[in-house]
C-alpha cells in the first residue's frame, strides 16, 4: 500500500511538472516574438540612404515603466547608431519583460532597398 501511494505521488509530480513546463515555454515564445516585432516596427523606414546591409548589436534594458533604455549600440556606422538610439530609447513595449533578466542583447540588421 505504501509503495502504491509513493508511485501515485511520483506520477502526480511528473505530470504537474510537464504541464508547468509546457505553459511557460509558450508564454515566453509569445512575449519574445511580440517584443521583437514591435522593435522591428520601430526601426522601419530609416531617414537615410542605406547602400549596403548594416548590422549592429544593441544592448538595452527595460525600466519600471516598461520602456526600453538603450545602453549601447555596437556598429561601425554612426548614422545607424544614432538612428537606433533615437528610435528605441524610451519606447514602451507592448508586453512586460519581467523574467529576471536585467539587460538584453539584440542583433539588428538594416537592409538596403
Amino acid at each position: 500500500m505504501k509503495s502504491l501511494k509513493t508511485g501515485l505521488l511520483v506520477v502526480a509530480f511528473a505530470f504537474s511538472s510537464v504541464l508547468f513546463a509546457s505553459t511557460n515555454s509558450e508564454d515566453k515564445g509569445a512575449k519574445s516574438v511580440t517584443a521583437t516585432e514591435e522593435i522591428g516596427k520601430l526601426l522601419k523606414n530609416p531617414g537615410f540612404l542605406v547602400e549596403n546591409d548594416i548590422t549592429a548589436d544593441v544592448i538595452f534594458t527595460v525600466n519600471k515603466e516598461n520602456e526600453m533604455v538603450v545602453l549601447s549600440v555596437d556598429s561601425k556606422n554612426t548614422k545607424v547608431e544614432s538612428f537606433i538610439k533615437n528610435r528605441l530609447n524610451y519606447q514602451e513595449l507592448p508586453v512586460a519583460l519581467r523574467n529576471g533578466e536585467k539587460t538584453f542583447k539584440l542583433p539588428i540588421r538594416v537592409t538596403s532597398n
